[in-house]
């Protein structure tokens, strides 16, 4: 049943221009030049309470990860330097994780490597292990890391995909890997078509033999995925642009039940997928994300069919017609919690109607809205947030992908940032120094460690330390 624009009007004149999420992470925004000076050190506020976050960053004598003090990291896997079970390297690039409660007490990650194009471009690209290739002319993939106090031990879940990005994890414990790209068989060396989404079970090698495409799910440049583990929807980002990219979901079919490997025994037309369309409380359409300009916009939010999945002859963004979809530029992570969908921009430039440095978006599947929490605008401190997950301890916790230093950043839940890590593994030059983006980051099952990477060369860490729940600010 759509929301029309009556209902969404009445609703939002009873609720204000906020949606209040008790317990959650409600109210989250920020705005340009968020990273202050009292965010950075940790100071008390004007009454005297402890400031949010942990304190300053420390440099690293390593010159990998600045972290507070009192934190502490461990290099998990480092590609060309660490070896898989059957000794070949660490494949490079490293992009969207999960963690997930293994044997034990052992953590599994499931751990993309976003790789695009022909396996001769890569030095590490992902093995072709037998049984686990889709394409044996790509070089993206996942690996599954299995990590124990003293011991981490590391496999290929899939191999032969391509452009391995952010993905998404499912409440029934498999990971779903995201091609981004639409590059098709005969294109950039490829022998299959390409911008799928593949499962990715941890706990199962048997269970990833055989890749199978989830073309249910269309094909296009999928960036990350979540699963709405009430109503079954799967909703999905295209991080694309010439036009902009858009925010999907996916209805399955009438009596599917979820579960480990169902999604591999759907036809390729099964269920719904649609794209989304917005509306202000005045009932106007909104053509793009980046027309809000304020934290706390909210829109309504209806759903329209996409009419060839598969894009067998026009890519899925372009089968629509100025005025039929909202767009947004780079569509990127995703993370469910506080019972709808975290959803992030990273930025917007000439080609979107208005310039922003990133924004965050939460969408309320019960009550058909999308609201903004977080807003940076141009020329701030932070700007590209990327991944992003929800904290055990507050907030949100987002990677940084954007112009020189690159951080992992904590949000509260009232809006203020706090820094949680810094990379300082120049990947440049001295005269020219360069830092690359945070990815996959996502804590452990008990809260106690955050897990993330830098993509390039491609390294996995793992975060420890006093960790607390912070204010809301």
């Amino acid at each position: 049943m759509s929301l029309t624009r009556r209902d969404f009007a009445r609703s939002t004149a009873v609720t204000g221009a906020g949606v209040v999420l008790a317990g959650s992470v409600g109210a989250l925004a920020t705005a340009p030049q968020a990273l202050a000076a009292t965010d950075l050190d940790g100071a008390e506020d004007a009454h005297g309470h402890p400031g949010i976050g942990y304190g300053p960053l420390v440099p690293d004598p390593d010159g990998v990860l600045a972290l507070p003090a009192g934190f502490s990291y461990r290099v998990v896997t480092y590609s060309g330097r660490t070896r898989l079970e059957s000794g070949e390297s660490t494949p490079s690039n490293h992009d969207g994780t999960a963690a997930f409660a293994g044997p034990r007490g052992a953590v599994l990650l499931v751990n993309n490597h976003e790789l695009k194009g022909p396996r001769a471009d890569w030095e590490h690209p992902v093995p072709l292990t037998e049984g686990l290739v889709y394409d044996p002319a790509a070089a993206g993939g996942c690996t599954v890391v299995e990590v124990r106090r003293d011991q981490v031990a590391e496999w290929v879940g899939i191999a032969g995909t391509s452009t391995n990005c952010a993905g998404g994890s499912t409440p029934w414990g498999t990971w779903l890997t995201c091609e981004e790209t639409e590059d098709r068989a005969g294109q950039n060396g490829m022998t299959k078509d390409h911008g799928y989404v593949f499962e990715v079970d941890p706990a199962d090698r048997r269970a990833n033999r055989a890749p199978k495409p989830l073309k249910a799910l269309g094909r296009y440049a999928h960036e990350a995925v979540v699963v709405d583990p009430k109503r079954g929807h799967l909703f999905l980002t295209e991080d694309a642009s010439g036009p902009n990219g858009l925010f999907y979901r996916w209805s399955p079919p009438e009596g599917f039940h979820h579960g480990r490997g169902r999604l591999r025994t759907l036809a390729d037309d099964a269920g719904v997928l649609q794209a989304f369309r917005c509306f202000d409380s005045g009932g106007r359409f909104v053509d793009d994300l980046s027309r809000a300009t304020r934290t706390g916009t909210v829109y309504g939010v209806d759903w329209v069919d996409v009419p060839d999945r598969d894009a067998r002859t026009v890519p899925v963004r372009k089968q629509f017609a100025d005025g039929q979809v909202t767009r947004a530029r780079k569509l990127e992570g995703m993370w469910w919690g506080d019972g709808g969908v975290y959803v992030v921009s990273s930025y917007a430039r000439e080609e979107s109607p208005v310039q922003h440095d990133g924004q965050v978006w939460f969408y309320d599947p019960r009550r058909r809205t999308l609201t903004l929490k977080v807003l940076l605008g141009t020329g701030g401190t932070l700007d590209g947030p990327d991944n992003i997950t929800v904290s055990p301890y507050g907030g949100l916790v987002i990677a940084e992908d954007g112009e020189g230093a690159q951080h992992l950043f904590g949000a509260t839940d009232s809006g203020r940032t706090y820094p949680i890590a810094r990379n300082e593994l120049n990947i440049g030059t001295e005269a020219a120094p360069e830092y690359s983006e945070f990815t996959g980051v996502t804590f452990s099952p008990d809260g106690r460690t955050l897990f993330a990477n830098i993509q390039q060369p491609g390294i996995m860490l793992a975060i420890t330390g006093p960790w607390k729940r912070q204010r809301r600010g």
